[in-house]
């Protein structure tokens, strides 16, 4: 697929020589090319300016709208639909199927600058697809605390965004900062049990859930298993006690919700497992869930802050997570802070 210029097709329509150098020396130069490296370490040549986007997930989105450049958006997943109120206009954008599974004909009609997607998701076809039609691929997770604030800075980078990427930055590693210097000062760390979304497949090394327990100061009961996400026996993690038990939870929309009743319920859920009421972290009520939102992704240090409170209750009297979301939400992403996000703290009766 080749495509005009919209200045070239103003010279060939007839705009007088001097108002087209006018116009052209004004705008950012076209034909120009960046080198930067990918999710997955590769270098890959992006053709500038880059002035139409599609894309494919809500964790590239969210950054997106962090570097002020969602006017440039012009197609996005599909599964943006069940977050109207927290996306709000971009919702009504085109859509170009799942971020698993995208359709290539509705991406290729909308003729983006590029299209974001996910270090693995859509498989390398999809780039091959693309590529032949002209359109290229960048492929960034946005999910790995260790290499979110590269990422942003990159993107910042293409999209001429540097000062907002500096200042996400800026903010994240502040926060961030602080809380590992406080932890510093602490020994014994908390045996944590953390559950992936679905039952009983633990958050193993490489996992997004296991970097942020170790973040947040704790001992995954499962870093030792030889996969992100295994699945594991009722009885191993009787056998582990841990001091604390956190679960991954997909509501479909946390933004919306008025009270946390979906995360109560799969709390209680939790509790109720045969035999688990032998497990310090039911027998003390220290067992929580926590919505995708704050899991992983571009806000996964809200996610630690949590993380972090329920290891060490009583200490870190100045960490408020819900005020970081609040900044977050109302600074990086133009919308006021509500919904639901975590479990509510109850303390569990021995049963």
């Amino acid at each position: 697929m080749t495509r005009c210029h919209p200045l070239h097709k103003a010279f060939l329509s007839g705009w007088p020589a001097v108002v087209f150098l006018l116009v052209l020396l004004s705008c950012p130069a076209m034909g120009a090319t960046m080198t930067v490296k990918d999710a997955l370490g590769k270098s890959m040549q992006v053709s500038l300016p880059v002035r139409r986007i599609v894309v494919l997930n809500s964790d590239s989105l969210e950054v997106v709208r962090t570097l002020q450049a969602e006017n440039l958006v012009i197609g996005v997943f599909s599964e943006i639909a069940r977050e109207p109120e927290f996306w709000g206009d971009l919702v009504s954008l085109p859509k170009v199927g799942g971020w698993r599974t995208p359709n290539l004909e509705a991406i290729a009609k909308l003729e983006p600058d590029l299209v974001i997607a996910y270090s693995r998701n859509p498989g390398r076809e999809f780039d091959r697809r693309m590529v032949a039609l002209g359109i290229q691929v960048l492929r960034l997770d946005f999910y790995r605390i260790e290499t979110l604030e590269q990422e942003v800075q990159t993107l910042g980078r293409i999209l001429d965004r540097q000062s907002q990427a500096a200042r996400f930055c800026d903010w994240h590693s502040r926060h961030l900062g602080m809380i590992q210097e406080n932890l510093a000062r602490i020994g014994k760390r908390p045996s944590v049990y953390i559950e992936s979304y679905t039952d009983y497949h633990a958050a193993g090394p490489g996992s997004g859930g296991d970097e942020m327990c170790g973040l947040a100061g704790g001992r995954n009961i499962a870093a030792a298993f030889a996969i992100p996400y295994p699945q594991v026996p009722p009885e191993w993690v009787l056998s582990q006690n841990p001091g604390v038990i956190i679960k991954a939870a997909v509501n479909g929309n946390g933004y919306a919700l008025k009270e946390p009743s979906p995360f109560n319920r799969r709390r209680d859920a939790i509790l109720l497992r045969p035999a688990w009421r032998y497990i310090t972290a039911v027998a003390t009520g220290n067992v929580h869930v926590m919505d995708s939102a704050i899991w992983t992704g571009p806000r996964a240090l809200i996610g630690i802050a949590y993380m972090t409170k329920w290891f060490y209750p009583g200490l870190f009297q100045d960490l408020h997570p819900e005020a970081l979301h609040k900044e977050y939400l109302e600074t990086f992403q133009g919308v006021e802070y509500r919904g639901g996000f975590v479990s509510k703290p109850v303390r569990a009766k021995k049963r």
